[in-house]
């Protein structure tokens, strides 16, 4: 117990209070008040009182920053949905800017555990649960669930703890999709371990066991090196470390 607790200790002190962070926020602070100096001293600037100060420290980057998981994860699923020509979609706990931007080419409802209050002219939004959803079996023609399987019971969310909660959860999604149904599935993908309370790692083959009676459709990946391959051999991802499997899954009866 002594153990796990220094390495708790010692891993949160590398990422939360890194002395090379403190460093480079005191630099970036010290820039941005020269910047202020200098912007308020030129011809035309805007009056700045101290309530319009917004210091944005970190954003000076070579590229633009973004998370290849959730970026490549979106953009498949939507040309997935868009390339069914589906009136319909639910979706399951995804990003909202996905469910979003998806509502602008069809039908969605979308289903959170925290309801999302937002108002959109193709797009219902309603609280549920992924392990009791509000559909009769076999009654959903196009359904996604993205990066959230991975997450249930951990209680990150506010769930009940349960070790089994993404079996469950994928239960759940199987009785709901519908015959000759689509089901887009995303979850991290590796040596199967759990990260407590962020998230599981999953092997490909546990998703596909978990999903069994449902047809594999498709297999691609954001890999360890965040490259998107699409229809990547399922022994690749076996040897990953934390990879996002795009799983494209049918059934057929």
């Amino acid at each position: 117990m002594i153990k796990e607790i220094y390495r708790f200790v010692n891993r949160f002190t590398n990422e939360f209070i890194n002395p090379l962070h403190i460093i480079y926020g005191v630099l970036s602070y010290a820039r941005y008040m020269n910047d202020l100096y200098k912007y308020r001293k030129m011809e035309g600037a805007e009056p700045i009182s101290i309530s319009n100060i917004h210091p944005c420290l970190f954003e000076r980057t070579a590229t633009t920053s973004f998370d290849a998981h959730y970026f490549y994860q979106d953009v498949w699923a939507f040309n997935k949905i868009y390339e069914s020509k589906v009136k319909s979609h639910v979706d399951v706990g995804s990003r909202t800017i996905y469910v979003g931007i998806l509502s602008t080419i069809t039908k969605v409802t979308f289903i959170d555990i925290r309801p999302l209050e937002a108002k959109l002219e193709n797009l219902e939004c309603k609280k549920g649960d992924i392990l009791n959803m509000p559909y009769e079996d076999n009654s959903v023609q196009s359904l996604s669930c993205l990066n959230i399987a991975e997450h249930i019971g951990l209680g990150r969310y506010g769930e009940p703890l349960d070790p089994l909660g993404t079996i469950k959860a994928t239960k759940e999604l199987s009785r709901i999709l519908a015959v000759n149904g689509n089901l887009y599935f995303s979850v991290p993908i590796g040596k199967p371990k759990v990260y407590f309370n962020a998230h599981r790692n999953h092997s490909p083959q546990q998703i596909i066991d978990y999903f069994r009676g449902l047809e594999l459709k498709e297999l691609s990946a954001v890999t360890d090196d965040k490259v998107f391959k699409k229809n990547i051999p399922i022994n690749i991802l076996e040897k990953s470390n934390y990879a996002c499997g795009l799983f494209h899954f049918r059934k057929t009866k």
